[in-house]
């Protein structure tokens, strides 16, 4: 008996492909072949800002239908915030009315039948980076392009913050405890590596020292509440406002490193890495990730030559396979598979599922849904 289940993937050597594309479309800076870094702009585009209204003839004083004589400025001009734009003048020019911008814009329109006046504020840019350092393998015309390397890949089980760039930097054991003291204001821009658990105080911290990424083995959930403010699920993560990328290989609570994840990890300290905290358990599952591109520093140039077996790691689950949880109660506990029973049982939504027993490394044994593990893939490629 066996069952096929997906399992988080830790390679050290492997061909990477990363397609970067536009909210909405523009233009494309780069070309196929083209050598890029993760700050590379590769695609640039403007996305359209709101409209105000501004009530101008009652502001001047006037009957709407004289507003457009008013104005020293016609529809899509530009203008400027206290930038003078319409005069009313009356009782023989003795008086005057004068309107000046409220905020910078173009002038969408000046309605003589309403008398309003409505300025688009300034569209927002938006830069795409390629994210990674690699070669351009595909221009996708007005929308992006598809980035390949060659490198290090590895997911981890639960993160937060978005896409974040910096050298690898080993701070603490695998089985230690990041605490303030191993953090200091030398590791800004950093990423840094080890541990089976950070505090909420040394994420603080890493937080004011402007440390772009921490990997992890476990985190403590409150304290990750605590850091965005809000109770967060572990549905969808990723668009924290928050300066700091964290990345739990292993769970929730104090969870030693695995040992493998940690040892590559090591191996690569000092070098530049790519890393995004996204996490959809859901429909859709994806995982925070962890990239470290091959590059010969000398020459600048990848190595795409290399191929992975893909067969070295079957994706199916056994008596003995190396599972993780990846749902309460039990979200990030691993353990082996004891037993996988024929008949489908009753859970507690009072559905009917298949099942599988799992013997934890705290040595307890749970019952699980099949659909709630995931086999841990291991492939360290030589």
């Amino acid at each position: 008996m066996c069952a096929y289940t997906p399992g988080l993937k830790i390679i050290e050597h492997t061909i990477i492909t990363k397609e970067r594309l536009l909210p909405v479309p523009g233009e494309v800076r780069v070309k196929v072949g083209e050598l890029v870094s993760y700050d590379t702009i590769v695609a640039h585009t403007f996305i359209t800002s709101d409209v105000f209204s501004v009530p101008l003839s009652l502001i001047l004083g006037i009957d709407p239908a004289d507003l457009s004589k008013t104005m020293l400025k016609k529809e899509g001009d530009p203008v400027e915030k206290g930038e003078l734009i319409a005069i009313s003048k009356v009782f023989f020019n003795l008086f005057k009315t004068e309107y000046r911008a409220e905020e910078s814009g173009t002038i969408e329109l000046i309605s003589d039948a309403s008398g309003q006046l409505f300025i688009r504020k300034p569209s927002t840019p938006v830069n795409l980076t390629a994210f990674i350092s690699g070669r351009v393998d595909k221009v996708i015309a007005e929308q992006g392009v598809i980035v390949k390397t060659c490198g290090a890949f590895i997911q981890g089980i639960f993160g937060i913050g978005g896409e974040k760039h910096g050298e690898l930097k080993t701070i603490v054991g695998r089985d230690e405890i990041i605490t303030p003291e191993d953090i200091d204001i030398g590791l800004k821009g950093k990423i840094i590596v080890g541990g089976s658990l950070i505090t909420y105080e040394a994420l603080k911290k890493a937080m004011e020292c402007g440390i772009n990424g921490i990997i992890v083995g476990g985190v403590q959930k409150k304290d990750i509440d605590r850091i965005v403010g809000q109770e967060l699920g572990v549905a969808i993560t990723g668009d924290e406002k928050i300066e700091t990328t964290c990345i739990a290989t292993e769970g929730f609570s104090k969870m030693k490193m695995a040992e493998h994840t940690y040892d590559l990890l090591e191996s690569l300290n000092g070098k530049m890495a790519s890393i995004n905290g996204a996490t959809q358990i859901r429909a859709g599952v994806m995982r925070p990730e962890i990239i470290v591109p091959e590059i010969n520093q000398e020459t600048s140039e990848i190595n795409l030559s290399v191929t992975v077996d893909e067969e070295k790691f079957s994706g199916i689950m056994n008596i003995g396979s190396r599972v993780r949880i990846i749902r309460r109660p039990y979200f990030g506990s691993i353990g082996n598979v004891v037993k996988m029973p024929i008949k489908l049982e009753i859970i507690e939504t009072g559905c009917n599922v298949r099942v599988v027993e799992i013997q934890l490394d705290d040595n307890r044994t749970v019952t699980i849904p099949w659909a709630n593990v995931e086999l841990l893939d291991d492939r360290l490629s030589a």
